[in-house]
């Protein structure tokens, strides 16, 4: 199934690729650690009696994946008035930020934020004919997705060390190197090597994409790297896309 939401970095395109590239054997949980959208998660099969976590730092994306889980009802009430305007988005900006609101007008306000804004970066204004109501009315199907899902708000050292087993698969997707600036959470150059240092000490599997960048070769030039390419969603269309160049990296 789709995601609800884009989010800047999100698998949407390269979900395929990673899904192929999970272990055939069986896999006792299964953890997305730098969840985001959660492209990989909607997109793999849900399987009986493997326990699923979608983590982030970012704690207005982790409040909004517990809101649908918990308050979908609620949540798709407080979105009914909300229109496409200019006007409304950026009042949205400013009010999902602002203390006192209840964790489910912060969800719907920061919802409405990123899926009005140009390419889901939350912070511009997008012209075009971009509206709520279906994403909206999808969360229903969301919400029956994630039942069961343990979602959590944990730096990524400290999840992992908390969910690692020999039957545990991680899928990591990280800020790209280069691009952290892009991202509302503290992850900062030096997390790049924090993660590797991480990684490199685990009970479990690891799936990791990362873009095509000498530091990130250097890092895992001891694991198994795969290049791969996706169409850039921002660069024009039709025969002005663009290719980006990605890895997928694996320790089996």
């Amino acid at each position: 199934m789709e995601s609800f939401i884009g989010w800047i970095g999100g698998k949407r395109a390269l979900r395929r690729a990673i899904l192929e590239r999970f272990p055939d054997d069986e896999v006792g949980r299964y953890i997305e650690v730098f969840g985001g959208a959660a492209w990989v998660l909607f997109a793999k099969e849900k399987k009986a009696n493997q326990l699923e976590v979608y983590n982030d730092i970012n704690g207005n994306l982790v409040n909004l994946f517990r809101c649908v889980k918990y308050h979908c009802g609620e949540l798709q009430r407080e979105l009914e008035w909300m229109l496409t305007s200019r006007e409304q988005f950026f009042d949205c900006l400013t009010q999902y930020q602002a203390r006192g609101l209840t964790d489910i007008q912060r969800a719907a306000r920061f919802f409405y934020a990123v899926k009005i804004s140009f390419g889901c970066d939350n912070r511009t204004y997008a012209t075009s004919s971009k509206q709520i109501d279906n994403a909206v009315e999808y969360m229903t199907k969301v919400q029956e997705r994630i039942r069961g899902v343990n979602i959590e708000n944990k730096d990524f050292a400290d999840l992992i060390k908390v969910y690692d087993r020999p039957t545990a698969l991680f899928y990591l997707d990280p800020p790209y190197v280069d691009t952290e600036k892009y991202y509302d959470s503290p992850f900062c150059a030096q997390d790049h090597q924090r993660l590797r240092e991480v990684l490199g000490h685990i009970k479990g599997r690891f799936i990791l994409s990362y873009n095509d960048h000498p530091l990130v070769r250097e890092l895992y030039a001891d694991y198994r790297i795969e290049e791969v390419t996706r169409t850039s969603t921002l660069a024009g269309s039709g025969n002005n896309q663009t290719q980006y160049a990605e890895l997928i990296i694996r320790n089996f």
